[in-house]
Formats: C-alpha cells, sequence, structure tokens
C-alpha cells in the first residue's frame, strides 16, 4: 500500500508546510496532493514543488472542472508533467454547486455528462495523436454555436507531452458519479471510506468497472483520510465529530447529501436519519453527539500515534492503494510508512 500527503484547504505558508513535504519524500512517502477549493489553486503549488523535490509524486486533489476549459487542463496537466519530470497525477471534479455557483459563476447541471466529455477531451489533448474534436452534449471542439465565427479549425496542441497517458484520478461520492469512475478513471479520490464497508461503499465503482470491461487493478483508490491527534482515541474523537456532523447532516434545496448516502450504506441509517434531523431543526451540538464513535473509528485516524498505526494495519488488508493523510506529523508519516 501506498502513503500520500494531503495540503490543507485555504493556503498554508510555504515555509511551513515545504520542510514536511521535503521531510516526506526523504522517508518514501509516494505523493503529496495539492487541494483546491476557492482559495490557493491546486496549480501554482504543484509547479513550485517540481522545482524543490526530485521523487515524490505531484497530484492535484482537486482541480476543479467547473473553473478550467478541457484544454486548459490538459494544457497544465503536460505542462505540471514536464515540470516534474514525469511526476504528475491529475485529479479532477466537479467540487460543490455552493462553490460552482457562488464562485466561478456557473450553473451546477448535468454532472455526470459533462465529467465524461471533459475527461474525454483531456485524454485526446494529451494523447497528442491528433487535432483534437469533439461533438459531445456540452462541449464542441471547434465551437460551431451562437456567436461562432465559422473559422475556427481542430487544433492539436503545440507541445508534444512528456507522456502521452497522464494518470486522471476522479473525486466522485455518489453511486452513479463513483460508477462512472469506475468506467473512465485511472483513480478514485474518496472523502469518506471505510475498510470495513468496501464491499457496499464499492458497489458502484465495481459495476462501472464492470460495464467498461475493466479490472479492479485498474483504478486505484486513494482515500483521503482526517487525521485527529490527541492523547486518547475519545478526545481525537471530539476533534472530528463536528466536522462529521456537518458533512452528514448540511442540507441544502435541491441538493442530495451524498455523504449521507455513504454514511447510510455503511450501516448508520439510524445515526445519518437523527444528524440530519438535529441538523434541520438547527440543534447543531444535538446533531454533533448524533455522530456514532464507531463511525469515526473507521473513517479516520484519531488519538495517539500509536493507535493510528495501529489501525493503518487494518487499512493495509483493504483493496485501497494510496492513503492519503491530511495531517502535518512526520513522525506519523514515518511510521505509517514503515506500516504500509
Amino acid at each position: 500500500m501506498r502513503l500520500g500527503l494531503a495540503m490543507g484547504y485555504g493556503g498554508e505558508p510555504m515555509e511551513e508546510v515545504l520542510p514536511v513535504i521535503q521531510r516526506a519524500e526523504s522517508i518514501g512517502v509516494d505523493s503529496v496532493w495539492s487541494l483546491e477549493e476557492y482559495g490557493p489553486d491546486a496549480v501554482s503549488v504543484l509547479g513550485y514543488l517540481a522545482a524543490v523535490t526530485s521523487r515524490i509524486e505531484l497530484s492535484s486533489a482537486i482541480m476543479q472542472i467547473p473553473a478550467r476549459t478541457p484544454a486548459a487542463t490538459a494544457m497544465t496537466a503536460m505542462t505540471l508533467d514536464v515540470l516534474s519530470k514525469g511526476r504528475f497525477q491529475l485529479g479532477l471534479g466537479l467540487s460543490v454547486p455552493w462553490i460552482v455557483e457562488g464562485w466561478h459563476g456557473l450553473p451546477y447541471e448535468r454532472p455526470l455528462r459533462r465529467t465524461r466529455e471533459y475527461v474525454e477531451i483531456v485524454r485526446r489533448a494529451i494523447a497528442h495523436e491528433d487535432r483534437v474534436s469533439y461533438e459531445g452534449e456540452l462541449y464542441t471542439l471547434p465551437y460551431t454555436g451562437p456567436g461562432s465565427t465559422g473559422r475556427a479549425r481542430p487544433i492539436r496542441s503545440e507541445m508534444t507531452p512528456l507522456r502521452p497517458h497522464i494518470p486522471i484520478h476522479l473525486a466522485a461520492i455518489g453511486p452513479r458519479n463513483l460508477a462512472l469512475t469506475g468506467e473512465l478513471a485511472d483513480g478514485w479520490l474518496s472523502g469518506m471510506y471505510a475498510p470495513e464497508h468496501e464491499t457496499a461503499i464499492l458497489a458502484p465503482l465495481d459495476e462501472g468497472i464492470a460495464r467498461a470491461g475493466r479490472q479492479a487493478a485498474d483504478v486505484r483508490i486513494c482515500p483521503i483520510l482526517y487525521v485527529a491527534h490527541a492523547p486518547t482515541i475519545d478526545a481525537g474523537r471530539e476533534k472530528l465529530r463536528p466536522l462529521y456532523a456537518h458533512l452528514v447532516g448540511a442540507t441544502a434545496p435541491g441538493v442530495r447529501n451524498t455523504y449521507a448516502d455513504v454514511v447510510t450504506q455503511m450501516g448508520y441509517e439510524g445515526a445519518a436519519h437523527d444528524i440530519r434531523k438535529h441538523f434541520s431543526d438547527g440543534d447543531k451540538p444535538a446533531a454533533v453527539r448524533a455522530v456514532p464513535d464507531r463511525l469515526l473509528d473507521e473513517v479516520a485516524l484519531i488519538g495517539p500515534v500509536e493507535a493510528m498505526i495501529e489501525r493503518l494495519t487494518v487499512w493495509r488488508q483493504s483493496r485501497v492503494d494510496t492513503v492519503i493523510l491530511l495531517d502535518r506529523d512526520t513522525d506519523l508519516l514515518e511510521a505509517a510508512r514503515a506500516v504500509l
């Protein structure tokens, strides 16, 4: 099993995080993942890291699909791959409606169709085999719709890629999105995973894999784990309980909470119902109290380092390819690298 390190949301001073990344590289951590929400972009950070690291894989988690055209993403991926000498992995995702509409000013519509077409165009552009033309329901290259000059023709990148196939990981959580990941992607970035429930969790992914005539090994499973250091497991649970209450309980008009669906798949239907009810009633403290201890134990790493390492021995027996830790403790990274 491989080990990854996730950078945080909201931006971290590079002088603070760079020593952690360089230490991670020196002890054999396999990859670092640059997160993107509505603060720092995932790309600039990776371009910088390409110059100050030499071995660790550089990955985006995620580059937001609505923020860039497919061609812009292909250009960025090829450039980062060259700068890193073939160490780049492209993580893509749709983000969430309130960011897409509130930050990017675009409608959050037809997410499955958009993801499929987007990935297909990115792959064609990176492959560099021919001029890229595409007739999709959402994307058309060259563009011939309203306002078109009518003069465009298919284009082939001026840049010869270092690799004609750059691994693409998709961030997905809903069952249809997860099945699409099984069809299209080289890897799945998961935000809610537990080895004890992976048969249920992976059922949609495996459906997509089978539908595309692929093998399970064709899709790397890469969950991002929240980490809560504390003197005891109970204290670690209390650090993460509000976060998971929000993930499971948050509601928005016309938007399905797929985290609640995953928790239900894992056998916590009653808890998910209670958390969501408390949230809708405006009683967030009750929602926090309703998060089960066992759920936190299964989906996160909590407590002292020794307890986390013991928990990772369970993850090692799962189908997970890369465990990505959202943490800055190099002692934990070193111990995790040893056990994995």
